[in-house]
């Protein structure tokens, strides 16, 4: 890890352009269903998508459908729930792992694990569950220590932190998977990736954008291994901005 302070260079036609959405496209919200999409957000995202010739995705720990609720018209490929979830034309939702797990029962688990806490926040997800503490700080040993025993009896499921939260995600999904899946892929194969994200979930994508010769942008603060960093969303959409100008 270092103190990524440098602000990163204007994008070159020839990249290939991973976003995560909250914290990074959306500013963090005290709940996943409360972010509010910036002016501009979707001519942006359009004209990037046709400044890199389609090299453009979203790579989300929110399901697919959700992000789609949020951008409609998103015209990149989408990979979602860590990585479990992969649409690449827009309409086609494809699990990328065979993952056997009764959800159902996961999120009623979780549920049940924080119910003398109500400002503990559960977010069921297609592929697993999150707990969020954002609303009560204090409460993140007590999330954490719920989501080791529901990982102990839910097997083949592991622990990722995250910014105020937790969540359990199958093992062998991961944003990193899914940069690299995609980078053996039209249009994103040859291209030089790069990956701009705020949380923990992102630093393993940006490690594989970095060992295929390209870089991470990590937003906000807190130690990350990207060579770049802007503050906050705002300040990426000025970049993504001066990159389609050309760096005027």
């Amino acid at each position: 890890m270092q103190p990524s302070v440098l602000s990163p260079p204007v994008l070159s036609a020839d990249v290939a352009l991973f976003l995560d959405f909250d914290g990074c496209l959306v500013d963090i919200a005290p709940r996943p269903d409360a972010v509010e999409i910036p002016h501009g957000l979707f001519q942006r995202l359009d004209r990037l998508h046709d400044r890199l010739n389609g090299a453009l995705a979203l790579v989300s720990g929110r399901d697919i459908a959700d992000l789609r609720s949020w951008l409609p018209d998103f015209p990149g490929v989408i990979a979602g729930s860590h990585g479990a979830e992969l649409s690449l034309d827009g309409t086609t939702i494809q699990k990328a792992h065979d993952i056997d797990l009764d959800v159902a029962a996961l999120h009623a688990d979780a549920a049940q694990a924080v119910s003398v806490h109500p400002s503990i926040l559960v977010e069921p997800k297609p592929h697993g569950v999150a707990l969020h503490y954002r609303a009560d700080p204090s409460l993140r040993a007590v999330a954490e220590a719920a989501m080791r025993r529901l990982a102990r009896a839910h097997p083949g499921m592991i622990l990722q932190p995250a910014k105020m939260a937790i969540e359990l995600r199958p093992a062998g999904t991961g944003k990193g998977g899914a940069v690299e899946r995609l980078m053996a892929t039209p249009p994103f194969g040859g291209r030089t990736p790069v990956y701009a994200g705020d949380d923990l979930t992102d630093e393993e994508a940006m490690a594989v954008a970095q060992a295929y010769g390209g870089f991470g942008v990590k937003i906000g603060e807190g130690e990350s291994l990207a060579f770049y960093r802007l503050p906050d969303p705002s300040a990426l959409a000025q970049w993504l901005d001066r990159s389609l100008q050309g760096g005027a």
